[in-house]
């Protein structure tokens, strides 16, 4: 028989540093890079997941391609410290609030378009909370869905949002991808062109999984379309670039267009701009820090005074709401 009262003492010895280890182990997949990181020996980390391990009773990790990957046990222990020490570090912001400002840290995980307006966005909000820090992780789609699965940041800005129950989106800036090619091409001067009409030429595409690339083979796929000659850069800035600088056509976030010097044409095709939009992302089973719930209320009343108003999803106001649940 288990004895339910020896169970419950034993997690009494459960201290936030042993859920720190933990969760960085779970999130580096190493112990020798969670020690780096921590600042600690590796002998160390290791005694300490030996302790979680004693007190809890049950394995927590195993050694799977490389990496240490949490057991069912471990994934649910991994969940639970990670709102534990999120909802300690609100605390602690809430204390020092209290005693005179909004402070705190938001943790942002942006794909590279996004780069291009969120900056602009946390300028203003930083003009309004001057003592909340900011911490943005840039990457492609696929590293940003990578660290939003391992919940390591509070919120996250997609132009194609992941799906599951457990993911919490909402609409929030428009961002159309244009149809672009150097200004001496000879589709510039040319109004409303169908598109058949340049699927022989060179088409600079973003790498696979890039929410810019499957908008744009989906469009194809649905008008039955291939195109003969592809290739890749998975860089928005060289892409522009190869495009100004003649090296082929390409389907870009209008967003990208209005950074650097070279300036590419935007061709009039049929079917051009494909609508897309940024989604502001969170975690359904993940408690919002203070401060990223007054980042989310910034952008629900102030977005249109960040950014240009027509790019403004129409029901922003609904920000709020939609993630206050």
């Amino acid at each position: 028989m288990i004895n339910s009262s020896q169970g419950q003492l034993k997690l009494r010895h459960l201290s936030f540093r042993l859920l720190e280890v933990y969760v960085q182990v779970v999130r580096l997949g190493n112990i020798s890079a969670a020690a780096r990181a921590l600042h600690l020996t590796q002998p160390t980390v290791s005694l300490q997941l030996k302790k979680l391990v004693d007190i809890l009773g049950e394995p927590l990790l195993v050694s799977a391609e490389g990496r240490m990957q949490p057991t069912l046990v471990g994934q649910e222990l991994y969940r639970v410290a990670c709102d534990t020490l999120s909802r300690f570090e609100d605390f602690d912001a809430f204390i020092q609030q209290a005693r005179g400002g909004s402070v705190g840290h938001i943790n942002i995980g942006l794909v590279t378009t996004a780069k291009y307006v969120m900056p602009r966005i946390l300028g203003a909000f930083y003009r309004q909370f001057p003592q909340v820090k900011v911490t943005l992780n840039i990457g492609n789609r696929a590293h940003i869905l990578g660290r939003f699965e391992r919940q390591e940041d509070d919120l996250y800005l997609f132009s194609h949002p992941p799906s599951g129950e457990h993911v919490l989106s909402a609409r929030i800036i428009k961002n159309p991808l244009q149809l672009i090619a150097p200004k001496d091409h000879w589709a510039v001067e040319r109004q409303q062109i169908s598109f058949n009409e340049l699927k022989q030429e060179r088409f600079i595409m973003r790498e696979p999984g890039s929410a810019t690339r499957l908008m744009f083979e989906s469009w194809c796929s649905a008008q039955g379309i291939a195109l003969s000659d592809t290739m890749q850069i998975e860089s928005n800035e060289a892409i522009r670039l190869s495009v100004a600088s003649g090296l082929g056509l390409s389907v870009i976030s209008a967003h990208t267009l209005q950074e650097g010097r070279e300036k590419p044409a935007i061709l009039s095709v049929n079917g051009f701009p494909l609508e897309s939009n940024w989604y502001l992302v969170g975690r359904r089973d993940r408690r919002l820090p203070y401060a990223a719930m007054q980042l989310v209320s910034f952008m629900a009343s102030q977005l249109a005074d960040c950014i240009e108003p027509e790019w403004v999803a129409a029901d922003i106001q609904q920000l709020s709401q939609r993630f206050n649940g």
